[in-house]
């Protein structure tokens, strides 16, 4: 790993408020600022709590979020028919083929 967290997010606030800004968003954190003298942005801390309270699941949006998964996971079924199916044709190509040649 070439950078450390706290690096790479400091890298992500500085290259996100730039475009937030340019799209007329605002960033709810009332202590980010531009800091000239690093030439990057200071912020708060993340709220780690909530932080690992979403990665076990129990984000604001879970349910929507696995509710979209499942939803995209059954109306991709169709084309992971059809990659089957264009294996399993191309496998028995390759058989044949293989065949002939010997």
């Amino acid at each position: 790993k070439i950078n450390t967290n706290d690096e790479l997010r400091q890298k992500f606030v500085d290259q996100t408020v730039p475009q937030a800004e340019y799209l007329g968003l605002s960033i709810p954190d009332e202590n980010l600022k531009w800091n000239e003298e690093k030439q990057g942005y200071d912020f708060s801390e993340p709220d780690w709590s909530e932080f690992f309270e979403v990665i076990k699941g129990n984000g604001p949006c879970n349910r929507e979020r696995l509710g979209a998964r499942v939803e995209a996971w059954e109306e991709g079924e169709w084309f992971r028919d059809g990659l089957n199916a264009y294996a399993e044709k191309a496998a028995k190509r390759r058989e044949s083929a293989r065949q002939a040649a010997q």
